[in-house]
């Protein structure tokens, strides 16, 4: 079985299964739009400042040979956001939005398949439609690959938090979208023969789809590489030092997380990492200046201050996954999260983590309060947390992928 796979921005899940299906011999091509490899124009670009960007593109040199790239819309997408160009970025209609880039490329991969036919194709949510449309007048199998759950489920979760916390109402933008591209969602889903997602919690949104839909695959991503040692302070009578990184946005809890912190006063210090969903939340704003807040880290200073810190808290709400979750493991630091994220297929309650009730502030704040009561064992979770971390680094990930995929062959 030979796979084309495809994504615009080439993120680590889809690294990650495309060296699945490359080592499987199972990689029929990679579609994307800038791939860095050593040595090609984006590599050297990437020494330059402004082009520094590009070194977050960096493919393994074996997938080089199966990798054909479609930059022009995703370089004017990034220069027109550089430039503060928002007309160009525009959601759904900019010249350069995500959406024009996810669709050029879907467009070019439909393209390509009239003149190479691989048994499969593999399509993420956006980027699927063109593809598969070609796809299923060539008798060509669909795979596609939900990365967070199904829209309708997310408003209906979501929609919910306009009247529990009306000052945040402004950081919910997930209710943007046009009609006529949710109806595109959903059709690709209609089309997929089988639908990858990387969490229970994802599959379990499906159910909420109005139609019938081909299997569904939960195959939780992998973790990143485990730190070589770590260093666990002794808290005493110090406060605990709380950590969140993410979208600054009430999808991800964070008024929730704010009430909570606050309401344990100087017995815990929190640092948050990342950026605004919108300038236009007072709540929001008020919140960062009573916390240390970093607005943007690269990744590996992402990975140093998840080490300097005692606790990561992500209290999402809606999460396809939850990528921070397994850095934080990674680097020995426990996690706090809910039951709406891969928290449940990662972590295993009082042993290498803790998982709280989606939405609940009194749940968020009894399990700080329970650190603060037995400081001593996050030494002892954090490093189960690594533990479990070395046991699922993205190369099993790829495999798990790749063995998925054959599944599917016939």
């Amino acid at each position: 079985m030979k796979v084309l796979i495809s994504h615009p921005t080439g993120n680590s899940f889809f690294r990650a299964a495309s060296e699945g299906l490359a080592r499987a011999d199972m990689l029929a091509g990679v579609g994307t739009t800038v791939a860095t490899f050593p040595g090609n124009t984006f590599d050297k670009l990437s020494s330059i400042g402004p082009f520094a960007e590009f070194r977050r593109r960096q493919y393994n040199p074996i997938l080089q040979p199966y990798t054909q790239t479609w930059p022009l819309h995703e370089l004017g997408r990034m220069a027109a956001a550089k430039a503060g160009f928002k007309k160009f970025t525009r959601h759904e209609t900019g010249l350069f939005s995500v959406d024009a880039v996810y669709r050029n490329l879907d467009k070019q991969i439909a393209n390509k398949l009239k003149k190479n036919r691989p048994d499969a194709v593999y399509a993420y949510e956006d980027g699927a439609l063109y593809t598969f449309r070609a796809a299923k007048q060539l008798g060509i199998k669909c795979i596609y690959d939900l990365p967070i759950g199904y829209w309708h489920s997310a408003r209906s979760l979501l929609g919910k938090e306009l009247e529990r916390w009306p000052d945040w109402a402004a950081t919910l933008t997930n209710f943007k979208d046009s009609e006529s591209k949710l109806a595109n969602k959903d059709e690709e889903l209609s089309l997929a023969d089988v639908i990858f997602v990387a969490s229970s919690f994802t599959a379990s949104t499906l159910k909420d789809f109005p139609g019938k839909l081909g299997p569904v695959e939960v195959i939780p991503y992998g973790f990143p590489q485990v730190v070589e040692r770590r260093d666990y302070r002794t808290i005493g009578n110090s406060p605990l030092k709380l950590l969140f990184v993410g979208g600054l946005s009430q999808r991800k809890g964070i008024a929730d997380m704010f009430a909570a912190v606050e309401a344990l006063g100087n017995k815990v210090e929190l640092t948050v990492v990342g950026h605004k969903a919108t300038s236009d939340c007072t709540a929001l704003n008020e919140a960062l200046t009573r916390h240390k807040w970093i607005p943007s880290l690269p990744h590996s200073e992402i990975l140093k201050v998840m080490r300097g810190h005692d606790v990561l808290i992500f209290p999402s709400l809606f999460e396809g996954f939850g990528l921070v979750i397994t850095e934080a493991m990674s680097q020995g630091t426990p996690v706090i999260t809910t039951d709406r994220t891969a928290g449940p297929d990662l972590i295993r309650h009082d042993e290498n983590g803790w998982l709280v009730q989606a939405g609940s502030t009194t749940a968020l704040k009894d399990a700080i309060e329970r650190l603060l009561l037995k400081p001593e064992i996050i030494k002892e979770i954090g490093s189960e947390a690594m533990q479990t971390a070395r046991l699922r680094p993205w190369t099993v990930y790829g495999q798990e992928f790749a063995r998925a995929c054959l599944k599917y062959e016939k």
